[in-house]
């Protein structure tokens, strides 16, 4: 049985939305309700409208999948790692007088920036609801970067002679947990 102009264009909105997959299994549902209500109403435009709003509409379902996706998962996950992370690195950086290593001011600027920026897009992934495929791009983007700035937080660290702070023992552990759970996590949302 063909198919209604509306549903052609829920799934139309769909396709630029998710993936390819995901709408082909979508077609055949919404396809099923479209039928399972022309069945019962006469009117192809009421079955139609009746078979969105049964199924649910485009925004209803990226929404749904954006709420499921991985990679909101990850970024979440990973904002709320990130106050934790700021306070333990923070202390630490204050307790052997970071102001005093021999670490070039740009170096640190590009540091903070690339840091904020991380977290800024981390944000707007959490935010998102219809650039499926963007945000799942941002955020493998910004999780590698956050792996290596903790890297590199961790390296600098290992350079500098005798620091023992106590807020060392929670930030190298932390650094390398959150490293690790990235790294684990990421190939999740390759295959997805």
């Amino acid at each position: 049985m063909a198919g209604h102009e509306l549903i052609t264009a829920q799934l139309a909105i769909l396709a630029n939305r998710l993936p390819a997959q995901a709408v082909e299994e979508l077609a055949d549902g919404l396809q099923q309700a479209y039928e399972a209500q022309l069945a019962e109403l006469p009117d192809p435009e009421a079955a139609a409208h009746a078979a969105i709003a049964d199924f649910g509409d485009a925004d209803t379902i990226t929404a749904a999948f954006f709420r499921e996706s991985p990679w909101r998962q990850i970024a979440m996950t990973l904002l709320a790692t990130g106050p934790f992370m700021g306070v333990v690195w923070g202390l630490t950086l204050l307790s052997v007088q970071v102001w005093d290593w021999p670490i070039p001011p740009a170096v640190r600027i590009v540091y903070g920036t690339a840091l904020i920026a991380v977290a800024l897009t981390l944000l707007t992934v959490t935010r998102e609801k219809r650039a499926y495929r963007q945000t799942r791009t941002a955020t493998l983007a910004a999780a590698a970067s956050l792996v290596a700035l903790d890297a590199g937080m961790l390296a600098a660290v290992m350079t500098v002679p005798s620091i023992a702070v106590w807020p060392l023992l929670l930030a190298v552990p932390a650094s390398l947990i959150r490293i690790i759970a990235t790294l684990r996590a990421l190939p999740a949302t390759l295959t997805r």
